[in-house]
Order: C-alpha cells, then structure tokens, then sequence
C-alpha cells in the first residue's frame, strides 16, 4: 500500500515538476536576451567611444566569455559536491540569481564614458560571467536528475526551452521598442536601458521562484559521499568521453553561426537600412523568433516521430532557404516594405532550423550522462551539465570578435559615434527629442549600400556555412542515436539488477 501511495506522489510530483520547472527559466532567459542581444548595441549607442576603447570592450567580452566558459565545469563540479537538506541545484539557483540581478541593474545604470566605463564594463562583465553560471549550470543541471527516462527528458527539456524561448521573445520584442526611437522610455536610450535593466533584474528572481519552491528532485545520489573538487576530474570527464567531445564541438561551430544575427549584427543592420526605430527590429526579430515557437511545443512528438540525424537533413534544407531569401533581396532590392519582409521571412525560417538543431544539441548533450556511466561508472551529471553553457559562452566569446571585427570593417562606429553623441544631448536636455531623431536620420543618410551588404553578407553567408559544417560533422561522428541510446540505458539497467 505504502508503495503504491509512493508511485501515485511520484506521479503528482513529476506532473508538478513538468510546470514549475520550466517556468522558472521565463525571466532568466529575459536577462540573457538583455546582456547577450543587446549590450554591445547599449554601448554602441550610448558611449561615444575611440576606436581604442571599443577594441578593449571587445576584448573584454571575448575574455570574459573564455573564462566563463572554463568556469563552467569548475562550476558544474562544485555543485556537483554539494550537498544540502534543499539539494545541491537549489542553493545555487538562488545564490545566482539574486546577484544576477544585482549586476545586471548596475551595469545598465551609470553615467560613465570613456576609460572610466571601459573599466567599469570590465568588472561589471566579469561579475555577470560569474553570476549567472552559478544559475545557468543550477537550472540545466537538475534535468538528468528530475528523470532518467528519455521522453521524460525530451519534455523537461522542450518545455524549459519553451520557456526560455517566451523569455528570450518577449524581451527580444520589447527591448527594442521601449529604448530605440520615438518610443524610448524617458527619451533616452541609456536612460530607457536603465529602466529596463530594473524591471528585468526584478522579474528574473520572481520567477525564478517557481522551480525553487515548486521543482523536487531525486535525492539518491545526496547521500554518497561529495567527491573532491578536482580539475583533473573535470578534464577526465570531458577526455573519457568521446561522444561528449565530439557534440560538445559540432555544439560549438553551430552556436557561433547563430549567434551572429542576435549579438548585434542584426539590429545594426535593421537600424543602419531600415531607420533607427526599435519596432523595426522588434518586429524583425519577433518573426524571425516566431516559427520556434512551434518546434518549443511540438518537438517531443516530432522526436518521436522522425530521427535526429534525419530531422537536421530537413532544417539544413530549410535554414539555406531562408538565408538566401535574406540574401538575394537584400543585396539587390533598395530599402523598403518588400525588402523587409523578405529578410524577415527568410530569418523566420533560417532560425526555425537553427533552432531544432539547438534542441537537438541540447538532447544530445544530455544523453551522454547515461553513456558515461557506461564508460566510467559515473554520470558526472552537472559537469556534463556545464558543456552547453561551456559551449554557449566560448561561440558567444567568438561570435563578439566576429561582430567587433565587422563593425571595423565596414565603418559602423563612425555613424554610432555620431549617434550615441546626439542621445547624449538630448538626455542633458540640449536638444530635444524631435530634433535628437531628425539629426540622426541625417547621420543614417550616410551609410553607403555597400557597408549595409557587407553586414548582410555575414549574417548569412557565415551561419550558413558553419551549419552544413556541424550537420556533417553531427552524421559523421555523434554515435548515440535513439536505438544506441536505448541500448545503454537497458545495459544499465541490467548491470545495477546484477549489483
């Protein structure tokens, strides 16, 4: 009787866990849209900078990216030692999320410029590198040990990204309109940037709340002893394990590839040869985010129904559709309705794939746990955990130096220079709104339509290419396909019956 009350909580708990798990992830998903979309468009736009220090702003995200990235499994194996009456994900949910969200208020409200805010940028950025994996690698951490059965884990996995993906659009769709234009809160891009850091640094830890209070997770492994904290350790988790090596680089080229539209290249481009106003980029993006809503809701029966590796076949297909549709128009056609659609069209359906191949990643990743304890007797759940905001933050950590390099190539900080000068009067009151928008039509007047190419170019081109690349590499290499997987997981099953 006792057993049967104990499988019917079970029951409850993990249909409690399937909606407060993912809801947690909605604001914080907000704040990395915010630092990772659009801080570098902040900047840009709000700080007159030399080209010396742009140069060392970049250098400072790149580097902060690579040593975010090498924290990771640092991170990942100190929480993985961790052992507490709440678990060893919750403590650090919370420890992460509040200084999150003190930073990110911070880094988005001073008035510095010049060296004082370039070194300001530095520590702040370093600070939020730190901040943010203790919750990143917390949160995705806890999906191995809500369930180890592979739909389970397709629908913990889909429905967090569900709402990680609500989070990321609703800023994507609100940040633009409320801090470019005629629309920016207080008239002022910084200022709007300010007010916006604030509600976002509020909402993140309240939802946040949700898989704190709401989410239990197995306990099982809390009462083996904690092992030592080891970088040897680490190393040998990543080195023992093939198919993890493996993923962890096809993961990396495709992330650097979709990056590029999101991390600055792409509102530069929509501003540069649409007209600065941010509901030209919130509605660039928003479409463009519009078809994964889909995949978020409907990627567990499709998983069923089709196999991986052929499924990327098909969004290969449809990503390279997509950007030749950005691609063809947008080089030929001059600035306009129809030209806009077409390279929001092409976006929507160029991120559609990307997007599948990120949650397909994201399974793979994850269904290495099962292989390493195969290998090694160990699951090493929240060092394999850290691998895909390893992998994230190192293509982020390059996908900056692409974006920095092109705004030098292509002349883009001569016009935001300009721009970010005229913000600033209008925010000391030295011209008014109006004019602030009039006189930065003028300065846009300027940009030449080869500058807007060459922008185009490596929003398309580049992903592309850096997709057929991972896709190959994913049919060649990645071994754990469903029936291997499920092979694994029957010949654990038996050895832990034989124990």
């Amino acid at each position: 009787m006792n057993g049967e009350k104990r499988m019917e909580e079970d029951i409850i708990q993990r249909k409690k866990n399937l909606i407060m798990f993912p809801l947690g992830t909605i604001g914080r998903d907000m704040v990395y849209n915010l630092v990772t979309s659009y801080l570098l468009t902040y900047v840009l736009f709000t700080r007159a900078l030399t080209a010396a220090q742009l140069a060392a702003i970049s250098a400072i995200m790149v580097g902060a990216r690579v040593f975010d990235a090498l924290n990771d499994p640092i991170m990942g194996n100190i929480i993985e030692r961790t052992r507490t009456r709440w678990g060893k994900f919750k403590p650090w949910l919370v420890i992460g999320i509040v200084t999150t969200s003190v930073v990110v208020y911070l880094f988005f409200n001073t008035k510095l410029q010049g060296w004082s805010f370039v070194w300001f940028f530095g520590v702040m950025y370093f600070m939020y590198s730190i901040t943010y994996t203790m919750h990143d690698i917390s949160y995705w951490g806890m999906v191995p040990a809500l369930s180890s059965d592979a739909n389970a884990r397709n629908q913990f996995t889909s429905r967090a990204t569900l709402f990680a993906g609500i989070g990321g659009a609703l800023a994507g769709m609100l940040i633009p309109i409320f801090t470019t234009g005629k629309n920016a809160i207080g008239g002022s891009t910084a200022t709007a940037y300010g007010a916006v850091a604030l509600a976002i640094a509020i909402i993140a830890p309240a939802f946040l709340c949700f898989t704190i209070f709401g989410v239990r997770e197995r306990r099982d492994d809390l009462r083996e002893a904690a092992p030592p904290i080891s970088l040897k350790k680490i190393f040998s988790t990543f080195t023992h394990n093939d198919q993890l090596m493996w993923i962890a680089l096809i993961f990396l080229i495709q992330q650097i590839g979709n990056g590029i539209v999101v991390g600055g290249l792409g509102s530069t481009y929509i501003y540069f040869d649409f007209g600065y106003e941010g509901g030209l980029y919130s509605l660039f993006s928003t479409v463009g985010l519009a078809a994964t809503g889909f995949l978020m809701i409907f990627y567990p029966a499709i998983s069923r129904c089709i196999k991986r590796k052929k499924l990327m076949g098909l969004m290969m297909i449809i990503s390279t559709v997509g950007y030749v549709l950005m691609l063809a128009p947008g080089l030929v056609m001059s600035a306009g309705t129809v030209k806009f659609i077409f390279i929001t069209g092409g976006y929507m359906l160029a991120n559609f794939g990307q997007y599948c191949y990120y949650l397909i990643m994201m399974i793979s990743i994850i269904n290495t746990v099962e292989y390493n304890e195969l290998l090694t007797g160990s699951r090493d759940e929240a060092i394999i955990a850290s691998l895909r905001p390893f992998t994230t933050k190192l293509a982020s950590a390059l996908t900056v130096a692409i974006t920095s390099a092109s705004y030098f190539i292509f002349g883009v900080t001569g016009f935001t220079n300009k721009i970010s000068a005229l913000e600033q009067s209008c925010s000391l009151g030295a011209i008014t709104e109006a004019d602030k928008l009039s006189q930065i039509d003028a300065v846009l007047a300027g940009v030449q339509h080869g500058q807007t190419a060459g922008l185009l170019l490596c929003m398309t081109v580049l992903p592309c290419a850096l997709m057929f690349v991972s896709y190959l590499l994913y049919i060649k290499k990645y071994r754990l396909d469903e029936e291997e997987y499920e092979r694994i997981c029957v010949e654990l099953q038996v050895r832990e019956a034989q124990q």
